[in-house]
């Protein structure tokens, strides 16, 4: 994949996606006022009356542009930023190149912290090496829980994903499922190859893998429908994003398939197919959440000097299955577009 944006521009300075703590963060604290409170208010990474600079912190990911789960970890880092009076800038870029190539954008802008996602740990390395270098706390988020401490960073916030594909592997057991096709949408991604390995790892019968242009859903569709066609013994497909398991719904209708569909991850259409039953179940991460925590800590970590985990564990986000039964549950943060 290649670059989707430019990438050598100063910290907060003409782009759209960089934020700053706006007024309307502050009905997300407790007792703000319409002056903007006291420095209690703001958190001690706010800018006081003497005009000390806000904290500045860059969120770093391998998003895709457009992409509805990273807008949910977005959301949560912004609460995050609101709260504790934090200057944010949100970047991305899908080619881990490029991903680089910001954060090291961010250490020469010398941020006071650096939130990252690790979808290819090794092309990150170097870029987080200098971030250390210059003395930039590094927390991780969402990719890369096998890699994180050995990459130096501070925390890590997100879901096992090991263990996530192997607890989908016992559901898909326990729902007498036969023969599953695990669809991977980013070849080469840590989290979304370790999710379907774990489900062939624990899933008592067959596991095909798919691999498939995340970037261009109507292939998704096609390739999936294709491999239903070819293999009438599949009865489950297995997506990894909430929008993949939307395109495997129309897939399995259009190749007159009677597979079932399951997935990880969640968002608002998604709570309406599992509520309808056309997709079994998902499995939650708690996007929101992964920002929040990432945000957060390099907060905690810079006025108080706290690390979660001693600095040896993550913090696990997930897995949380939502089903037909409790989907009630987490519908309306999925309509508030925070699940």
């Amino acid at each position: 994949m290649t670059p989707t944006r430019s990438r050598r521009r100063p910290f907060g300075r003409g782009s759209a996606t960089v934020l700053a703590v706006l007024a309307a963060g502050c009905l997300l604290a407790s007792g703000c006022s319409a002056s903007g409170g006291s420095d209690s208010d703001r958190g001690t990474g706010g800018a006081d009356a003497a005009g000390k600079a806000r904290t500045r912190v860059a969120l770093i990911t391998h998003s895709a542009p457009g992409d509805a789960f990273w807008e949910l970890v977005r959301r949560g880092a912004e609460t995050a930023a609101a709260k504790d009076g934090i200057e944010l800038a949100y970047e991305s870029d899908p080619d881990a190149r490029g991903q680089a190539g910001l954060v090291r954008d961010a250490v020469a802008d010398r941020v006071d912290g650096i939130a990252v996602t690790l979808a290819k740990p090794e092309a990150m390395r170097s870029a987080i090496a200098s971030a250390r270098a210059a003395g930039i706390p590094v927390v991780g988020l969402n990719s890369g829980i096998d890699a994180w401490r050995s990459g130096g960073l501070l925390q890590y916030f997100g879901q096992d994903e090991s263990v996530a594909g192997r607890a989908v592997g016992d559901r898909l057991d326990d729902l007498d499922a036969r023969h599953a096709l695990c669809v991977i949408h980013e070849r080469g991604n840590v989290a979304v190859e370790a999710r379907c390995a774990g489900v062939k790892k624990a899933f008592g019968g067959r596991t095909d893998l798919l691999y498939v242009d995340g970037t261009d859903m109507d292939a998704v569709a096609d390739s999936v429908s294709a491999a239903l066609r070819r293999d009438a013994t599949i009865d489950e497909v297995v997506t990894n994003g909430a929008e993949f398991a939307l395109a495997a719904v129309k897939s399995v209708k259009r190749a007159g398939s009677r597979a079932e569909v399951a997935t990880f991850d969640l968002n608002k259409n998604l709570v309406k197919a599992v509520r309808s039953g056309d997709v079994q179940f998902a499995v939650d991460q708690q996007p929101y959440l992964q920002g929040y925590l990432a945000v957060d800590a390099l907060w905690l970590y810079r006025v108080n000097g706290n690390v979660s985990g001693g600095g040896e564990k993550p913090v696990l986000t997930g897995p949380a299955f939502v089903t037909k039964e409790n989907v009630a549950s987490v519908a309306k943060y999925a309509a508030d577009g925070t699940r």
